[in-house]
């Protein structure tokens, strides 16, 4: 999920703040950032509005 690392660094979040805001343990951003866990449908839908892109284009479908 190189996309959430792209748009988490872009705005300048660490990993601890935005696990903190969708209240979960920090190693699970970690995990998605490094390919070794997909996000939840809530959480796709979250990250996508918190970051004001598509689902699809966080997930990497889209450009």
């Amino acid at each position: 999920m190189n996309r959430i690392k792209e748009l988490r660094e872009s705005q300048k979040i660490s990993q601890t703040s935005l696990a903190w805001k969708l209240d979960m343990p920090q190693n699970t951003i970690s995990q998605w950032e490094s390919g070794k866990r997909k996000p939840s449908r809530y959480a796709v839908k979250f990250l996508a509005d918190y970051f004001k892109v598509s689902s699809d284009y966080l997930m990497g479908y889209e450009e």
